[in-house]
């Protein structure tokens, strides 16, 4: 009698894992086509390369200055008032903060010191510049 359908030997106990491992083959699909457009919203910034360079191990806020004069915060747009207003609110709450620079290769010189200056100027005492690798 097993082609009864109220006999308990025939039980099904198994999970079928068919429809989920379909739902995530689809999820991973759209995550994948997803993460380049969120890659775009940043700025580009060409960061000049050197052969000698280190990962910071500290928590490090990021500016970025970028080839057409905009400066981000941490992703930020802001102008340079703004930035400045907003690493002294920064240093009032931890005075030990760190500020990462990353400037675009085409900038000239003069200005990122001008901006390195500024910066210190709101009270930031640990100042670096961003390279990458060569």
């Amino acid at each position: 009698m097993a082609g009864i359908q109220g006999d308990p030997q025939d039980a099904i106990t198994g999970i079928n894992v068919t429809p989920l491992v379909d739902v995530m083959l689809v999820l991973l699909i759209i995550f994948m086509a997803t993460a380049p457009m969120l890659q775009r919203r940043a700025l580009h910034v060409q960061i000049p390369k050197a052969q000698r360079s280190e990962r910071v191990a500290t928590e490090t806020t990021r500016v970025e200055f970028a080839a057409n004069g905009e400066l981000q915060l941490d992703g930020k747009t802001l102008t340079r008032a703004d930035l400045i207003h907003e690493l002294g609110v920064i240093v009032s709450r931890q005075p030990a903060a760190h500020v990462a620079v990353a400037a675009d290769k085409k900038i000239p010189y003069g200005e990122i010191v001008a901006l390195l200056d500024e910066i210190r100027g709101a009270g930031v005492q640990r100042v670096g510049l961003e390279v990458q690798r060569r």
